[in-house]
């Protein structure tokens, strides 16, 4: 009986011991997902990091872009301005009332 219950114990050791290589290379397989995962992130930051940036840029050439459009378009109001009083004053000249 002695004998007995020590083989069982021994077979129960190496299921045991199986198992736990089972186990280990799971959690060897779980690590190594998880590594390469962390790699995916890490770039994925990176990239958010650069478009972050990459948009204030755009942001502020937008800003400037339309800083300029408004400054062009005060600039040609002024211009119409300026030919608008031209045309009163080459009409006035040209009017009938200024000849001998």
């Amino acid at each position: 009986g002695h004998e007995q219950l020590l083989k069982m114990m021994e077979e129960r050791m190496m299921d045991v011991e199986q198992k736990l290589r089972l186990v280990k290379r799971l959690l060897q397989d779980k690590v190594n997902q998880l590594k390469e995962q962390l790699s995916k992130n890490t770039k994925a930051d990176a990239m958010v990091k650069d478009l972050y940036v990459e948009n204030a840029q755009l942001l502020k050439a937008l800003e400037l872009t339309e800083q300029r459009q408004k400054t062009a378009e005060r600039k040609n109001y002024l211009l119409e301005e300026k030919i608008a009083n031209l045309n009163r004053i080459v009409k006035n000249l040209a009017s009938p009332s200024f000849s001998p």
